[in-house]
């Protein structure tokens, strides 16, 4: 197996993580209801991850953000529990598809990012 070396590696890593996210039944609904349109958000998150795992994209958005906005129209119902199938997910696909020093910073930055994520959720409720 290869190591993530261009964006359209990391376009094949989202679209097959995310091909997994619609179905998986804890998450999947949560993201078809939040997202609208599919090519779009693609796009916006392999931008994301170039930005993180080759350095050579600069990506405009708040991830903080979105994450606050879903929890609050899923009632404030977003756990740890779903941030742990997310990165069981992420992993899963990661090891499916790539091996090597970027494929596991593609772990590490997901880590920092999930715990970061839950905990700005969980501050945006205490106001």
């Amino acid at each position: 197996m290869n190591d993530i070396e261009s964006r359209e590696d990391i376009a094949h890593l989202v679209t097959t993580f995310y091909d997994k996210i619609k179905i998986e039944p804890t998450l999947g609904p949560i993201f078809i209801r939040a997202i609208h349109d599919w090519p779009t958000h693609i796009e916006h998150l392999t931008d994301f991850w170039q930005s993180q795992l080759l350095f050579n994209k600069r990506f405009r958005g708040n991830p903080a953000e979105a994450h606050v906005k879903v929890d609050k129209a899923e009632g404030h119902s977003i756990t740890p529990e779903h941030f742990g199938l997310w990165m069981n997910l992420w992993f899963e696909t990661i090891d499916e598809l790539f091996e090597g020093e970027i494929a596991e910073r593609a772990k590490r930055n997901a880590r920092k990012m999930n715990t970061n994520l839950y905990l700005k959720i969980w501050e945006a409720r205490q106001v």
